[in-house]
């Protein structure tokens, strides 16, 4: 069963979703429903990262390592990976 509901876009974003409509020849409010079901089917794109695990980073310049200044995000990347495996 579908529920009536109120959203308030900005005049550009809907003007751009009506052109879309138009293009796919489908109704603003199929198009709407279609997006909203994909993004709800995407989920999110990763998990929150706990404030705590900021001042784990804050040590990565102590690790010994001599390019850190020139691999400081693949570091970065590396330890936030390590800590938050799911």
């Amino acid at each position: 069963m579908k529920t009536r509901t109120m959203v308030y876009l900005e005049r550009e974003e809907l003007k751009a979703l009506k052109a879309r409509a138009r293009t796919e020849r489908i109704s603003l409010a199929e198009l709407m429903r279609r997006l909203i079901k994909k993004h709800l089917n995407e989920g999110p794109a990763l998990p929150p990262v706990p404030p705590e695990a900021y001042s784990k980073i804050v040590a990565v310049g102590a690790s010994g390592q001599r390019d850190i200044a020139e691999h400081h995000d693949a570091y970065l990347g590396e330890a936030l990976r390590r800590d938050h495996a799911r």
